[in-house]
């Protein structure tokens, strides 16, 4: 891999070092951007360019692109944790460069996601912003070729993004230059990132990809628009028209998180998937919120049927995939404020009424010729070379800039930061619980604390009744929640032992919730 070389700090001392034990990891920004050391354009593989190849000239025309990564990282000179959590980061883009797709932005050097990966940084994770394969017919004079080709577009995305990490792994496994943990790895897609994010997850059989809406011909069930003998299976081996090959690491994410996204089918969601955030402007004109239809934003063409963010974050929690995150205590502002919306009904849209994970952003709705907001978190420079071109089919002298300016007007820096400071806020607590990086409780106490370490649930597994004791301190209250994060019990304690009655509860996984003066202590239960 290659690297910045970092200056040699010839004056450091032990107090220079930043163990990060003020403040909580993961949860609070414990480095500043002094300390972040970004190390841009590192390769990490090489396939074909679907953009600018040619196949439909005899011989064809195939080219190659190399496609890179940029890695924001506290600098080790600073940092001793030898064992980061790694996220990957997906830009948006429409699977087209900047300008073609009718905006300024498609890169992974956008401002939202050199922002989210320095916070992620400075909050002690090591990011990786990504670049992927563009290339599909918007253009197409008919649905299938649209459909077909934006299809293709996406499972050669999934196949970059998981050469990605299964290129991290490796270096992980070998010289490890940039500290990772590689069973910890966070996958954050931000719009056509976020389809990726929900694809990479839940697209695990090949059958999966001879439904509907993958068949050009509906009486052809055989024949998908995905044909893994030309691109590659699901893992992004084999093909004729792919050069990656198994170097042995796995690609499986263990956290996703889906900014202004959907999922291409809601059948592809199983129990035992990777936990899932979302960030989701309700009144999406392009990616819908709940279920709708894929809108081309340069042409407004259709293109594909999906589930929006308000469908699959309910699938995720009816299928238990959201338990590790699910009982956090509304605490905190962001989690008051999304618990707020649910099951609301706002302008005629409701959404669903237990989505947990699910942040539904509510912004003002705009008349023609204003759209309604997608991507709040974006801004640009309106001064770029980028959002000064006039993009293919506009009017002589439009821009990108007031072509995007329509869905999000008064787009600003400021603006953009304060969307993140609530992503952060709320993805962050969930990451730390569903991936075990510290207390499961937005005012949880430490799991090495006295109280924590006093605390006992026996018996574990239980078939009857459970006793909860505390050796340090009392306990106030407890709140046991299930699979979904719906509370099924609580009561007040008062003691320094507790015992519950099962009562009707059934089989399964619970999480406990035991509240004392100083915080609360989260623990997993199992009924026989």
């Amino acid at each position: 891999m290659k690297k910045v070389l970092r200056p040699v700090l010839a004056m450091a001392t032990a107090a220079a070092l930043v163990p990060a034990l003020a403040q909580e990891r993961y949860l609070e920004e414990v480095f500043t951007n002094d300390q972040i050391l970004v190390s841009p354009n590192i390769p990490y593989a090489t396939n074909i360019d679907f953009l600018t190849s040619n196949f439909s000239v005899d011989p064809p025309v195939i080219n190659t692109i190399e496609l890179m990564m940029d890695i924001y990282e506290p600098d080790q000179a600073f940092d001793t944790e030898t064992a980061r959590p790694l996220v990957i980061y997906a830009h948006t883009g429409d699977f087209l460069p900047p300008v073609i797709n009718g905006s300024p932005v498609g890169i992974r050097t956008d401002s939202c996601a050199v922002e989210m990966c320095m916070r992620m940084a400075r909050h002690g994770y090591v990011a990786a912003s990504v670049s992927y394969r563009n290339g599909w017919r918007p253009d197409g004079a008919t649905l299938e070729l649209r459909r077909g080709t934006l299809l293709n577009a996406v499972f050669r995305g999934l196949h970059d993004l998981k050469q990605s990490v299964r290129f991290l792994r490796e270096n992980a496994a070998t010289t490890n230059d940039v500290a990772i943990d590689p069973n910890k790895v966070i996958l954050i897609g931000e719009g056509t990132g976020g389809y990726m994010a929900q694809a990479y997850i839940s697209l695990d059989q090949g059958a999966e990809m001879f439904i509907e809406k993958f068949l050009p011909d509906p009486f052809e069930p055989t024949v998908s628009y995905i044909d893994t003998n030309v691109v590659g299976n699901i893992e992004g081996f084999g093909g004729a028209l792919n050069m990656y090959t198994d170097n042995g690491f796995p690609s499986e994410v263990q956290f996703a998180v889906n900014l202004g996204g959907a999922l291409a089918d809601s059948s592809w969601a199983d129990g035992g998937e990777a936990p899932l955030v979302s960030f989701h402007t309700v009144f999406d004109p392009f990616a819908p919120f709940g279920n709708g239809i894929v809108i081309v934003p340069t042409t407004q063409e259709q293109v594909v049927p999906v589930s929006g963010s308000n469908i699959s974050q309910q699938i995720w929690n009816d299928l238990g995939n959201n338990a590790s995150f699910a009982s956090l205590p509304s605490g905190d502002p962001y989690t008051a404020r999304a618990r707020s919306l649910y099951g609301t009904t706002i302008h005629g849209v409701t959404i669903s009424p237990s989505p947990e994970g699910l942040f539904p952003f509510i912004r003002p709705r705009h008349t023609a010729p204003l759209q309604d907001e997608a991507s709040p978190w974006q801004w640009w420079d309106p001064n770029s070379p980028a959002a000064l071109a006039t993009p293919p089919g506009a009017p002589a002298g439009v821009t990108t800039h007031q072509l995007s300016m329509a869905s999000n007007p008064d787009m600003s820096g400021a603006k953009g930061r304060t969307y993140i400071d609530t992503i952060m806020g709320y993805m962050n607590p969930r990451i730390v619980c569903a991936l075990n990086l510290g207390p499961c409780s937005l005012v949880g106490l430490d799991e090495n604390s006295a109280i924590a370490r006093g605390v006992e649930v026996f018996p574990n597994p239980a078939s009857d009744r459970v006793t909860f004791t505390s050796t340090e301190a009392p306990i106030l209250s407890y709140e046991i929640f299930d699979v979904n994060g719906r509370l099924v019990r609580t009561a007040r304690v008062n003691n320094t032992t507790a015992v519950m009655e099962r009562q009707g509860l059934k089989p399964g996984a619970y999480n406990v919730q035991l509240r004392f003066e100083d915080g609360a202590v989260a623990r997993k239960l199992m009924l026989d």
